[in-house]
C-alpha cells in the first residue's frame, strides 16, 4: 500500500506499483496456500489469474506437499462478476465463488456457468466462518491468502479469521476519498472495538518497508 493507506488510486483500478521484489514476496506467499482468495472488484478490474506463478513456484508447492496450482476464490455478495474477466480465461485449477442469498437465480446460473462451484453463504453479507468452514471440509483447504481488496480485507477481519496481515509500505501517496484502503467496508465504530494486532517482523528494502503483523486473538 501507499504511505496514505490506498491500494489503488482513486479509479479504483489496481496497477501494480511495488517492486519487483514485492512481486516476488506475493508469488511465494501463494506458494504456501492453498487457495487464494479476492473480491470481485479487484477480479472484474485487474488483468490477475490468482495462479502460482512460474515453473519455480509451482515446484516449490509441490516440495511442501501442495497440489501445483492452488484453488482459486472469488467472492461477490450480489453475485455479480464479469465473465469475461482475466481470471476465468485460465482454467488450470478451480475457480469457487462465495455468494448470498442477494444473487438472483439468473446471476447463480450466470456463475455456475463459469465457474467450477458457487456456494452461498450468507443472507446480506458472506459469512466468513461459514465459508472457511465450508472451504476446509468441502476442499480441504487450511491456508488461505486474502489478496484484498478493501472490503473483503475487512469482512475477513471483523469474521475473526485472519492470522497474519503482510503490508508493504511504498514510497507513494495516491490520496482520494474513494481511494480503496487496506481495510473498507463497514469498519468498526468505536475505538473500543479495533482489531489489536502485534508486530511480528519489519525489514528495509531500498524505499520499501516490509511488516509482518499477527492477529491477536485470532
Amino acid at each position: 500500500m501507499t504511505a496514505d493507506g490506498k491500494l489503488a488510486p482513486a479509479s479504483r483500478v489496481f496497477v501494480p506499483f511495488g517492486s519487483e521484489r514485492d512481486r516476488e514476496l506475493l508469488l511465494r506467499l501463494r506458494s504456501e496456500a492453498d487457495a487464494v482468495i479476492s473480491g470481485a472488484r479487484t477480479v472484474d478490474l485487474s488483468a490477475i489469474n490468482l495462479g502460482p506463478g512460474g515453473a519455480r513456484f509451482r515446484r516449490r508447492r509441490v516440495r511442501h506437499g501442495l497440489a501445483e496450482y492452488n484453488l482459486r476464490v472469488v467472492v461477490s455478495g450480489s453475485g455479480t462478476l464479469d465473465p469475461k474477466a482475466e481470471i476465468f480465461r485460465h482454467r488450470f485449477s478451480p475457480i469457487i465463488i462465495l455468494t448470498t442469498e442477494r444473487a438472483s437465480k439468473a446471476k447463480l446460473r450466470m456463475l455456475q456457468s463459469f465457474a467450477d462451484a458457487v456456494h452461498i453463504c450468507g443472507r446480506g453479507e458472506v459469512d466468513f466462518n461459514a465459508a472457511c468452514q465450508w472451504l476446509r471440509q468441502q476442499w480441504g483447504v487450511k491456508h488461505l491468502l486474502c489478496e484484498g481488496g478493501g472490503e473483503l480485507n475487512d469482512g475477513l477481519l471483523r469474521a475473526g479469521v485472519v492470522d497474519e496481515i503482510y503490508v508493504t509500505l511504498c514510497p507513494l501517496i495516491f490520496g482520494g476519498r474513494v481511494a480503496p484502503t487496506l481495510s473498507d467496508g463497514r469498519g468498526i465504530a468505536n475505538l473500543s472495538d479495533a482489531i489489536n494486532i502485534s508486530l511480528k517482523s519489519r525489514k528495509r528494502v531500498g524505499e520499501e518497508l516490509y511488516l509482518v503483523y499477527e492477529v491477536n486473538g485470532s
